[in-house]
């Protein structure tokens, strides 16, 4: 976090209960089922600099998918997952798979070799369906969890979503820090997006507080810590 600011009760990788079941908070942005075995992130985004390139012309610099995946192996490599499950929009576009460079299709196939993959549908990339490994779903229940891409417009016990990339922003002392976080009331959790280019929506923006009608804590995700911060203290962009 920035210098000057302190805040309470931060931990490296908290835990949180959910419908029964455990949930670590990774600082990577990606949730952990110790029990299941499993590794959860949401929106990927990958080829989204190639995107912007083929559709407008306006150039982002392509490493992107890289970079996202450098991030995502890491956290393969420390939890050993038996599965991982990308919640959607893990391709920027239904052809992002098309223009994947060699290197970065080959470490998508040795992260998934010995793991159940699951690709969950999201709203860009509902239509990739082959070349990229793994197996597709619309949803996926693991225990007492509900795992999809848009969370519900109801209240939907253990539902674990993504879509909205949720950012948390902290004023104090004349400093302010807009981090990306993982949104929970105890009920249902919206995860923050895990790609280098997926950007963020804030916390205090009526599509994302609309969802929790009687509060909710942002957990961000700092600088070697994950900070839960109360709605109250989250202030606007």
């Amino acid at each position: 976090m920035a210098a000057g600011l302190r805040l309470e009760k931060t931990h490296k990788h908290p835990t949180l209960l959910l419908a029964g079941e455990t949930l670590v908070l990774d600082l990577c942005g990606g949730v952990w089922l110790a029990e299941h075995r499993t590794l959860i992130v949401s929106d990927l985004h990958l080829e989204k600099g190639s995107s912007f390139a083929a559709r407008s012309g306006q150039f982002l610099p392509p490493y992107d998918t890289r970079e996202t995946l450098a991030c995502l192996h890491e956290a393969v490599v420390r939890h050993d997952p038996a599965r991982v499950v990308a919640l959607g929009d893990s391709f920027h576009d239904a052809r992002g798979p098309e223009r994947m460079e060699p290197g970065d299709r080959a470490m998508i196939a040795a992260l998934q070799e010995g793991r159940d993959w699951v690709w969950i549908a999201g709203n860009h990339d509902a239509a990739v369906s082959e070349g990229v490994g793994g197996r597709y779903a619309d949803t996926l229940s693991l225990g007492g969890l509900v795992l999809r891409h848009e969370p519900s417009p109801e209240p939907v016990p253990g539902e674990i979503a993504g879509h909205l990339h949720p950012c948390g922003k902290v004023a104090m002392r004349g400093r302010a820090v807009r981090r990306r976080c993982f949104v929970t009331d105890g009920t249902r959790l919206v995860m923050p997006a895990f790609g280098a280019y997926a950007g963020g929506l804030n916390v205090r923006e009526r599509a994302i507080e609309g969802l929790f009608p009687n509060g909710f804590t942002a957990h961000l995700l700092g600088d070697g810590r994950v900070f839960a911060i109360g709605r109250a203290q989250l202030t606007r962009d």
